[in-house]
C-alpha cells in the first residue's frame, strides 16, 4: 500500500455485526462491525460501531489495550473499576490497561469505539482476560463530580460560540469553566476534546468535530492515523487524490503520511467524531502541503 492510497472509507451496516471470537460465552447479546483495523492498513487504530441488545451483558474482563468509545444510543451500563454508570447518547468513557470492566443494557444499545493500539489476532498471545467482578447499582453521570475522570458529555452547546459567549451560572450542570472545557475554534472549524490525557488516556483520544458551511481544511498529512464517523451533514474528504462525499453514517480513514483535505460544499453544518491514533506529539501534528510550496516558491524565486 503506498502512501498515497494509505486511506479507506466506508459505511456502517448493521449486516456486518458480528459477536467477536474473544466474547464467545462470555457475553449476551453483544455484537461489534469493525471500519478500521489492520485489514485496511492501520497499524494502532481499531475503529468500531458495537451494539449490545436489550438485556444483553458482556462479562467483567480487562485489556491490554485502552478501550474509548462515544455512545450514539440507548443507555448502556458501564462498569468500570468497581463504580458503575448509567449512560446515555453523547457519553464518552475512558477505559485504561488493565481497567476491570463490564457492560449490561436493558434497551438497545449502540457505541463507537477506539481500540489501540489494536487487539492481537486470533492464536496470538491474549489480550482480553475474563475476570470475575461484582457490578454495582448503576448511578447518572455526574460531570461535575471530581471523582468522575474517566467520563465526558458532548451537548450541542459546547460547540455554540454565542451560547460560550454567555457567563456561565454557578449551579449550571455542566464542567466548571476551564482550559480543560474549551472549544477550539478557527477558519469555521471547531473542535471541542472528549477523550484525551485528562482522563488518563495515553495511546489515543476522542473529539467532535464541526464544520461551517463553505469551509475548506487543505491538503495536509500527520504523523498520527486518524478515524471519521460522519454524526450529522455531509462533507466532501480528499485522500490520496479521490474525492469522497461523506454523510452521516459514513466512516473515513487517513493513515501516518496520507495527505487529505476536507471541503464543506453542502451549504450547511456538518459534524463528525474522530479518532487519533497514537497520541499527536505537541509540535508538528500538521504538515500542510501549501506552506511547503510556499517555501518552494520562494526558493525557486532566488535562484
Amino acid at each position: 500500500m503506498t502512501v498515497a492510497n494509505r486511506h479507506h472509507v466506508t459505511r456502517f451496516d448493521p449486516g456486518e455485526l458480528s459477536e467477536p471470537p474473544s466474547y464467545l460465552r462470555r457475553s449476551a447479546g453483544f455484537r461489534r462491525a469493525p471500519h478500521i483495523d489492520a485489514t485496511v492498513g492501520a497499524i494502532h487504530t481499531s475503529f468500531a460501531t458495537c451494539e449490545l441488545e436489550s438485556g444483553g451483558s458482556i462479562n467483567a474482563h480487562v485489556h491490554s489495550f485502552e478501550e474509548l468509545i462515544y455512545v450514539l444510543e440507548g443507555n448502556p451500563t458501564l462498569t468500570v473499576d468497581g463504580s458503575t454508570y448509567a449512560l446515555e447518547p453523547n457519553d464518552a468513557a475512558f477505559i485504561g490497561v488493565a481497567a476491570t470492566h463490564a457492560w449490561s443494557a436493558n434497551g438497545t444499545c449502540r457505541w463507537i469505539e477506539l481500540l489501540t493500539p489494536q487487539p492481537r489476532d486470533q492464536g496470538e498471545s491474549p489480550d482480553t482476560f475474563f475476570v470475575r467482578h461484582e457490578i454495582g447499582t448503576p448511578e447518572p453521570v455526574n460531570v461535575r463530580d471530581p471523582r468522575t475522570r474517566i467520563l465526558a458529555r458532548w451537548q450541542p452547546t459546547q460547540m455554540d460560540l454565542d451560547f460560550l459567549k454567555r457567563p456561565s451560572p454557578v449551579d449550571a450542570p455542566t464542567v466548571s469553566s476551564s482550559m480543560a472545557s474549551a472549544l477550539l475554534a478557527y477558519s469555521g472549524i471547531a473542535v471541542k476534546m472528549l477523550i484525551d490525557e485528562r482522563h488518563g488516556a495515553h495511546l489515543g483520544n476522542l473529539f467532535m468535530v464541526d464544520y461551517q458551511p463553505d469551509v475548506v481544511l487543505h491538503p495536509h498529512d500527520h504523523p498520527v492515523e486518524e478515524a471519521f464517523y460522519m454524526l450529522e451533514g455531509e462533507v466532501v474528504y480528499i485522500a490520496g487524490g479521490i474525492e469522497y462525499t461523506l454523510a452521516t453514517g459514513d466512516v473515513a480513514y487517513a493513515g501516518v503520511g496520507c495527505i487529505h483535505a476536507f471541503e464543506n460544499r453542502s451549504g450547511k453544518k456538518t459534524r463528525w467524531l474522530e479518532s487519533r491514533a497514537p497520541l499527536p506529539p505537541l509540535h508538528h501534528s500538521y504538515r500542510f502541503n501549501r506552506d511547503w510550496h510556499q517555501l518552494t516558491e520562494q526558493l525557486e524565486a532566488r535562484n
